[in-house]
C-alpha cells in the first residue's frame, strides 16, 4: 500500500514558470517509487501567478489528490490586473519611478517574508485536516515563496511526530534581488529569524545545488547532516515527438527572465559586427525581458535580427530550444549567482544543442556543464572567448558532444527523493 506524502506548494498548474516544474515532475513520478502524493495548493482565483501555463495540467497523475484553498492576494494592492504580477520578486520590473520605489519598500518591510503569505492561514487549516483524515506522516514544503516554509514550521509544532522536509529552491535572505526591496535592519532581522527557525526545525532540508546547501548550512550550527542536494532535471517525455532541427541562419536562443541584474554587455559586445555566414545572426529571446534590457539589445545588435517572444507554454519553449543553433544562459551578477542552477539548464542540455554559459565560472551551473563535457563556459567580460565560441558553432566545426548523464532525468531524481522522504540518504 503506497504511503501518503503531503506536498505543500504555492506554484501548481495553471501556474507556469520555473517554480512549478520541480514538484509537478516529482509528483508525476513519486507513485512509481511507492508514494501517493497529496498536493495542497492555492485556488487559482486567489493566486498571484506571474505567468500561467495550462499545458502543465497534463503532467498531473489522475490518481493524485489536489486540494486547493482560498488565499488573500496582497498583490491585488499592487495591480488589479493580475496579468501584471511582478515576477522574480520585482527583479524583472523597472527600478525607476516613485511607484516602483514605494512598492519595493512596502514589499520588503511590511510583507515578510513575502506577499504570498496571504495563503498561509488557509493552507495551514487544510493541512491539519489532511494530516488527521489521511493519516499523513510526511510533509514537504517547497519555496519560493518562502512564506510556504512557515506553514511547515507551524505544522511541525502542532504535529511533532511528522517528518517535515523543507525544499528550498533558491536562497532566502541572500537572493540576488533581496536588496531591491530596501529592507530595514529590523526587517532583515525578522526575515533572518524566520529563515533560521525553518532550517533548525525541519527534519530534512532539500536544495538544488552544493553552494546553496553550504549557504544554508552556515546559518545554523550542526545541520549539515540533514541537508541533501537533489538538483532540478529534465523530463524525457517533454521532448518526445519534438524533432531537433538546424536553422538556416545562426540562431541563438535565450529562454527565461532577463532583467538588469543579468549582465548582457559582454555577450552583446561579442556579437557586435559578427560575421557568421551569409545570413545575419538571429537572436531569439523567449520569456519576460525587461524593457530597458530589450532596448539595449536592439541598440547594440545592429546587423542582427532580434526576436522577442512573450512567455510561452512549456512545450512551445522546448520547440524553440530544439530549433536553435545555440542556447544562451546568463546568470545574475551577484554573490548568490554561484548557487543558481535552474531547471532550464537541464532542459538546455537535454535538447542536445550547444550551450553558451555566461556567469561565474566557479559556480554550480558552470561546474555541472563542465562535468557533462560542455565547452562554452565564460565569465561576464570574456568577449573574445564568447565571440570565438560562437564562430566555432557557426562554422560547423565539431564540438565535443556533452555526455549528458541520465542521473538528471526527473524519473531518476525522484528515486533519490523517495529515499530522502523516508530519512535515508544512503
Amino acid at each position: 500500500m503506497p504511503e501518503k506524502v503531503l506536498i505543500i506548494t504555492y506554484y501548481w498548474p495553471p501556474s507556469g514558470g520555473a517554480g512549478v516544474q520541480r514538484w509537478l515532475k516529482f509528483t508525476k513520478y513519486l507513485p512509481a517509487s511507492g508514494w501517493l502524493p497529496v498536493v495542497l495548493t492555492v485556488n487559482p482565483e486567489n493566486a498571484a501567478y506571474p505567468v500561467k501555463d495550462t499545458s502543465l495540467y497534463g503532467d498531473i497523475p489522475l490518481d493524485v489528490e489536489v486540494h486547493r484553498t482560498r488565499a488573500t492576494n496582497y498583490f491585488s494592492l499592487y495591480s488589479k490586473d493580475q496579468s501584471k504580477i511582478p515576477s522574480a520578486g520585482f527583479a524583472s520590473e523597472s527600478n525607476k519611478g516613485i511607484k516602483s520605489a514605494i512598492s519595493r519598500f512596502l514589499r520588503g518591510n511590511f510583507f515578510i517574508p513575502d506577499p504570498r503569505k496571504g495563503w498561509n492561514k488557509y493552507a495551514f487549516r487544510k493541512a491539519c485536516e489532511l494530516i488527521k483524515t489521511e493519516n499523513i506522516g510526511h510533509v514537504i514544503t517547497t519555496s519560493p515563496p518562502h512564506s510556504t516554509q512557515l506553514i511547515g514550521l507551524k505544522l511541525k509544532h502542532k504535529f511533532p511526530q511528522i517528518r517535515w522536509v523543507a525544499d528550498l529552491r533558491d536562497p532566502w535572505t541572500d537572493i540576488y534581488y533581496y536588496e531591491m526591496f530596501h529592507p530595514t535592519f529590523l526587517a532583515k532581522m525578522v526575515d533572518r529569524a524566520m529563515e533560521k527557525s525553518v532550517l533548525k526545525r525541519a527534519d530534512g532540508i532539500l536544495t538544488v545545488g552544493n553552494s546553496l546547501a553550504s549557504l544554508f548550512a552556515d546559518k545554523v550550527p550542526d545541520i549539515e547532516d540533514k541537508i541533501h542536494v537533489i538538483p532540478n532535471g529534465f523530463d524525457e517525455e517533454d521532448f518526445e515527438g519534438i524533432a531537433s532541427t538546424q536553422p538556416d541562419a545562426l540562431t541563438i536562443t535565450y529562454v527565461g527572465t532577463l532583467s538588469e541584474v543579468y549582465p548582457v554587455d559582454g555577450f552583446l559586445k561579442a556579437i557586435k559586427g559578427l560575421n557568421a555566414g551569409e545570413k545575419p545572426v538571429h537572436l531569439r529571446f523567449v520569456g519576460s525581458i525587461q524593457e530597458s534590457v530589450r532596448a539595449m539589445i536592439i541598440a547594440e545588435t545592429e546587423g542582427c535580427i532580434s526576436e522577442f517572444i512573450p512567455y510561452s507554454d512549456h512545450p512551445v519553449a522546448i520547440k524553440h530550444m530544439m530549433s536553435s543553433s545555440l542556447l544562451l544562459m546568463i546568470i545574475p551578477d551577484h554573490p548568490s549567482g554561484k548557487s543558481i542552477i535552474t531547471g532550464k539548464l537541464f532542459e538546455y542540455m537535454a535538447s542536445g544543442k550547444p550551450v553558451l554559459f555566461i556567469g561565474p565560472v566557479d559556480g554550480d551551473a558552470a561546474h555541472l556543464l563542465a562535468r557533462c563535457g560542455y565547452q562554452g563556459i565564460f565569465g561576464y567580460d570574456n568577449q573574445d572567448g564568447i565571440r570565438n565560441f560562437i564562430l566555432k558553432i557557426a562554422s560547423g566545426r565539431t564540438i565535443v558532444r556533452a555526455d549528458f548523464h541520465a542521473e538528471y532525468s526527473r524519473r531518476a531524481l525522484t528515486n533519490n527523493l523517495s529515499n530522502f522522504i523516508y530519512g535515508n540518504t544512503h
